[in-house]
C-alpha cells in the first residue's frame, strides 16, 4: 500500500496485507544491511478480514501499489525459521534468526553460500528486473510471468547454491 505521492517508499516503509491461510497486515521499515543480512523493524498483527484493512488503508489515503504471488513453505530449527518462496521469476531461501551466526550457520547446513546472500528484497529486485528487460505490467503474479525465462543474471544476483 502506498499513499499518493508515495511517502511511504520515499521513507523506506512500507504496509503489506498478505492472505494465504490467514490475513496477516505488516509494517516494515529502516531496512538496513548488517554483516551481509538485511535488517528491519517489522510489525506484524493478523486480522480477520483483508478487505476490511485495505479499506482501512484507503481511507486513510493509501493505495494499491503491487500485487505480488508467491508459494511459501516454512521450517522452523530451533530458533531459526527457514522459508522457501517461489516467485514468478525464481525460486528463493530466506533464513530468519535472532543474529547473523545463526543465519550463517544454518546456511553452511544447507549446503548455501552466504557470501552470496541478496540485500535486495523481491520487490526491489522486481523493480530492477522491470527496468532492465522492459516490462510494462505492474504486479508481480504468475501470470504475467508464464512463459518467460529469467536468469540469475537478469535479476543481477548470484545464486547461493553450491
Amino acid at each position: 500500500m502506498q499513499s499518493e505521492c508515495h511517502e511511504l517508499a520515499r521513507q523506506g516503509r512500507l504496509l503489506r496485507i498478505r492472505t494465504d491461510d490467514r490475513v496477516s497486515v505488516t509494517y516494515k521499515a529502516n531496512a538496513r544491511v548488517e554483516g551481509g543480512v538485511i535488517a528491519r523493524t517489522e510489525i506484524e498483527f493478523n486480522a480477520d478480514d483483508a478487505r476490511m484493512v485495505q479499506k482501512l488503508f484507503e481511507a486513510l489515503g493509501y493505495r494499491v501499489v503491487v500485487t505480488y504471488e508467491k508459494y511459501r513453505s516454512m521450517y522452523k530449527l530451533g530458533d531459526v525459521v527457514v522459508v522457501l518462496d517461489e516467485m514468478p521469476f525464481g525460486n528463493f531461501v530466506e533464513i530468519e534468526a535472532p543474529n547473523n551466526t545463526l543465519i550463517e550457520g544454518v546456511s553452511m547446513m544447507l549446503g548455501l553460500d552466504f557470501s552470496k546472500g541478496m540485500t535486495i528484497n523481491y520487490l526491489g529486485l522486481f523493480e530492477a528486473l522491470k527496468a532492465r528487460m522492459d516490462f510494462d505490467f505492474r504486479d508481480l503474479t504468475f501470470e504475467n510471468f508464464k512463459g518467460l525465462q529469467v536468469s540469475a543474471q537478469d535479476l543481477g544476483v548470484q545464486p547461493a547454491d553450491k
